[in-house]
């Protein structure tokens, strides 16, 4: 009685001593505190690297906004190139110039006009000051309030003219940064032509540099298309704009085109206000009439034909980006950068769901920025 049965004494005699160490058993128990605190180093990492990213995207604001749209414009220049070079059997070297010339002349008519139609703009402004009132005017006495004063008072403290200088502004501010801009592109076409030296260098082991450059390939290549089908449909969306407004006889009808053809870059807002802002400048000057259904109705079919019947076509699965993520990007770049990062928005997060998809590790990243899930 109380002793233990031979088995287990038998049992215990041949387990060795070393199975049963209190360090072994400690050190069997490591691996998960690594893998745990590894988890934690990791997501600490992470949130220190965006919370730094986003520091230095507010505070060097003033640098980074010239260099992103150089960046956009690099992608550009190539991307002609490449058209000019796979359709005009053009060798690269001459494509590639064909394409700044190209580009370069375009510049030059878009801020020709800018300027020609900033200075024709502040001088009607006072007769467009002049229509809003009438019109506000009509509108209180259709409406019933003539009698609240205070409401048309602050109606009639909308400036015309202070207004079309705050956008002159605006605008003057990109300008200046053009050289800026134009440095920034010459160095990236510079560098293009080295960089395959130097993922050579990076990467001596074959295999591994085959696999990079693949991988580079397929980003650049989206990118590329993505941006050029881009530019496509909002050059056909100026055009047909411009088409519209000229036919009617709206003033600085060559402006709100291109007006028009940069707000196409931001999907469904860019849109809806590339028919607003036009029809706003046809009630000041033709005030309520056909004019300005025609422009609302007109502008208004192009926009809708466009972007639900020949982008869906054209831009296929390149922009499959969830429409909760292009809101969210919107708002997010827009507070940031302003007006340049609500046009930087989408283009911006078509680029970054394009290289997330392109890695095992960030690829759920990317599925979660798509709208089905397919990237």
């Amino acid at each position: 009685p109380g002793g233990k049965p031979p088995a287990l004494k038998r049992r215990r005699a041949s387990i060795p001593a070393k199975e049963v160490d209190s360090d072994k058993i400690g050190e069997m128990m490591l691996p998960q505190e690594f893998a745990m605190s590894g988890r934690l180093a990791a997501f600490g990492v992470t949130f220190g690297i965006a919370a730094l990213t986003t520091y230095v995207l507010v505070t060097g604001r003033d640098l980074l906004i010239p260099f992103a749209i150089a960046v956009m414009i690099w992608y550009v220049i190539n991307a002609l190139s490449r058209l000019i070079e796979t359709h005009l059997n053009f060798p690269g070297w001459l494509s590639l110039t064909a394409s700044i010339v190209f580009f370069l002349v375009a510049l030059g008519l878009i801020v020709e006009m800018i300027s020609g139609n900033i200075a024709s703009v502040r001088d009607a402004a006072p007769a467009y000051q002049a229509n809003l009132e009438q019109l506000i005017e009509r509108c209180l006495k259709f409406g019933g309030f003539e009698e609240m004063p205070t409401i048309a008072y602050v109606i009639e403290q909308v400036d015309v003219r202070a207004l079309i200088g705050g956008v002159a502004g605006a605008v003057a501010k990109v300008a200046g940064n053009a050289g800026l801009i134009v440095i920034y592109v010459i160095f990236l076409l510079a560098e293009g032509r080295t960089f395959s030296r130097k993922i050579e260098a990076l990467f001596p082991e074959s295999d591994r540099r085959k696999e990079v450059q693949f991988i580079l390939s397929e980003i650049q290549k989206r990118t590329q298309t993505y941006i050029a089908v881009k530019t496509l449909l909002s050059l056909l969306t100026g055009i047909i704009s411009y088409v519209v407004l000229i036919s009617v006889g709206l003033d600085l009808a060559g402006f709100w085109a291109f007006v028009i053809f940069l707000l196409a870059y931001i999907p469904t807002i860019g849109s809806l206000l590339g028919v607003v802002f036009p029809a706003l400048m046809a009630l000041l000057q033709f005030g309520v009439g056909s004019e300005f259904l025609t422009i609302a109705v007109g502008l208004g079919a192009a926009q809708l034909v466009i972007g639900n019947v020949l982008e869906p076509r054209m831009m296929g699965k390149s922009l499959n980006l969830s429409s909760l993520v292009v809101i969210i990007s919107l708002a997010v770049w827009g507070s940031i950068w302003g007006v340049t990062g609500m046009f930087l928005s989408v283009p911006i997060t078509v680029l970054l769901m394009i290289v997330l998809a392109e890695f095992p590790q960030t690829r759920p990243i990317a599925i979660l920025l798509s709208a089905d899930g397919k990237v």
